[in-house]
């Protein structure tokens, strides 16, 4: 019978990163098939948009003797572009969705999970998910625009503001505005814990982008001859074009990781703040002496 991973207690930085790659190892089959069922679609579309996008960019941008940018590829260009945006946005606030919801069950039912009530649970707050996903970007935009320091800030209580939306059953106003108060009395801990975590995925997410440059760089090396330098199409075929969707699929995949360290570290402020599953055990155990 395998051991859960209890969510609901305090941890360290050590012990998340630990406990993400666990819950990740130990659910990998009904994690990665709940995931896979329910964004698959959406997915599909926003590789599909970005294949689209690389291949009449190279068109696009293809430089003759004298000649500025073909504009006959420029609608397939721009519409391939605001597809890839437009399908990334849903699938990735899908996959977070879904992420959430399989730990809330994960949580409630001590392991067990069922795939439709997922599903149903993500089809019910699809729209306050999209909506906060929104308000997310414009808050995280503004700070960019502002300063960095304001970055700093905002991007931890936007870390867990997911969290909050589906553990505590909140609005998506509401939500945002606890993220505030959650990451207060913890902020540079939490801080530093989402500074490691990124680094590491920062780190994994060039490492995705490896293969193309490669292939790129021995293209040009291996056909210098033959490859006109200001023509961006000889440098787009097939294989660099499937290299690129599989370099964002992986990353698709490594978002999904990012998401449970956000619900352990969501869990770990709100025992600090709260105390609510050492307030659960002490009921529990009372139950049991009874």
């Amino acid at each position: 019978m395998k051991k859960l991973i209890e969510f609901k207690k305090q941890r360290e930085l050590g012990e998340v990163l630990t406990d993400t790659f666990g819950f990740i190892r130990q659910e990998f089959k009904p994690f990665f098939k709940t995931v896979l069922q329910i964004c698959g679609p959406y997915l599909l579309l926003f590789l599909i948009a970005l294949a689209f996008y690389i291949y009449s960019s190279g068109d696009v941008f293809n430089f003759q003797l004298g000649n500025e940018l073909r504009q006959d590829n420029l609608p397939l260009m721009f519409g391939s572009l605001f597809a890839f945006m437009i399908f990334g946005v849903i699938a990735y606030t899908v996959a977070d969705s879904t992420v959430l919801h399989y730990i809330k069950l994960y949580v409630q039912n001590e392991g067990s999970i069922n795939i439709d009530e997922v599903k149903q649970n993500v089809k019910d707050t699809f729209w306050g998910f999209l909506g906060l996903s929104i308000l997310k970007l414009i808050t995280l935009f503004v700070a960019v625009l502002i300063c960095c320091l304001p970055v700093f800030y905002v991007m931890v209580p936007m870390y867990v503001v997911f969290c909050i939306y589906v553990f505590e059953n909140k609005d998506a106003t509401t939500a945002y505005s606890y993220s505030f108060s959650l990451i207060k009395s913890e902020f540079w801990i939490t801080f530093a814990t989402i500074i490691v975590i990124g680094i590491i995925a920062m780190i994994a997410s060039y490492a995705l982008d490896i293969p193309a440059s490669i292939y790129s760089i021995l293209k040009m090396g291996v056909f210098s001859g033959e490859i006109d330098p200001a023509n961006m199409k000889d440098f787009i075929d097939p294989v660099y074009i499937l290299l690129n969707v599989l370099s964002y699929l992986f990353k698709f995949l490594l978002n999904l990781i990012l998401t449970v360290s956000a619900a352990l570290i969501y869990f770990n402020l709100n025992e600090r703040q709260n105390f609510t599953g050492t307030f659960e055990r002490i009921q529990s155990l009372g139950k049991t002496e009874d």
